[in-house]
Parts: C-alpha cells; sequence; structure tokens
C-alpha cells in the first residue's frame, strides 16, 4: 500500500472511464447464460460432479472477494472504477494478483456454471472476460500508470494481472 495520490492536473476525470461496472457486466454475462440454459439445457459435466466442482468456486470467490474488499477498506481508497483510486493495493490477494477481485467474480461466475451445470454459463463467462479485458481493465490499467507513474510500472512488472 502507498501513500495516497493527488489527482493528475491532465486528468480531469479522476477515474478509470470503465465500460460498465464489473459487476453488472458479469451480472448480465450469468442472466443471459442462465436464460440460455433454461432454453435449451446443456450440460458440461456429469451430474454427480456439478455440485462438488462449483460450491466450492463459490465459496473460494466468496472468500477472495472478501480479503480483497478488506484491502481496499485498509487502504482507504474507493473500490468502485468510477471513483479515484487513492492508493496502490500491494497487500492481501494484491500481492499474487492485481486484479483479485475481477478473479473472484471470474471463479463465482465458473462455480455457478459447474453448480447449475451448464455450458452456456460458460460461453458467456468467454465474453465477459474479453469485455473485462477490453473495457475495464486495460482502462484501469492506463489510469494506473498515468495517475502513479512508476511506482505502478513497477507494481505491474512484479504482479500478475490474474495470478
Amino acid at each position: 500500500m502507498t501513500a495516497p495520490a493527488s489527482p493528475s492536473p491532465r486528468n480531469k476525470r479522476d477515474h478509470a472511464g470503465v465500460v460498465a461496472p464489473p459487476p453488472l457486466i458479469y451480472l448480465v454475462a450469468i442472466l443471459a447464460g442462465a436464460g440460455l440454459q433454461a432454453l435449451l439445457p446443456a450440460p458440461f459435466l456429469p451430474p454427480a460432479l456439478a455440485r462438488g466442482v462449483g460450491v466450492p468456486l463459490v465459496a473460494a470467490a466468496l472468500l477472495l472477494f472478501a480479503l480483497s474488499i478488506r484491502e481496499f477498506r485498509r487502504a482507504r481508497t474507493s473500490v468502485r472504477p468510477d471513483r479515484p483510486t487513492t492508493a496502490i493495493i500491494r497487500t492481501g490477494p494484491y500481492r499474487l494478483s492485481r486484479n483479485p477481485i475481477y478473479l473472484a467474480m471470474t471463479l463465482l461466475h465458473l462455480g455457478i456454471a459447474a453448480w447449475a451445470n451448464s455450458l452456456w454459463l460458460l460461453v458467456t463467462l468467454v465474453f465477459t472476460l474479453g469485455v473485462m479485458s477490453a473495457g475495464v481493465i486495460a482502462r484501469e490499467e492506463r489510469y494506473l500508470e498515468r495517475k502513479f507513474g512508476e511506482e505502478y510500472r513497477r507494481y505491474r512488472a512484479a504482479v500478475r494481472r490474474w495470478i
């Protein structure tokens, strides 16, 4: 964790400018996958495995999400991408992943797909990851580099994007 940064004078809009709130992106994809599954059921796991695979993934997602949010609170910076970031977080899950909240949302989506045994939910996850990569993560990374400069470049070089 670092000291808070002041807004960049070149960037009057002090936030990442993502295409949509990430939870909304995942929710829309999950609802679309569930709708497709209801219309055209497409299981991908043996039924006996679905719950055994899905439940641990959902539990891991919830734990990772909680630990990640805790670090945002400790750093006293907003988790919302439409608000200014005041610190680069390097503690907790952020030691291993630059995007543990997005990793948690991805694990949740994957866990729901397994638990519901829905190939459609896997398909919508692929599209979600494309939107997240181009419309959220790339924009956040440009914003953080503009705002924190070399400090962010060092963090980015030291910690992987996902895991």
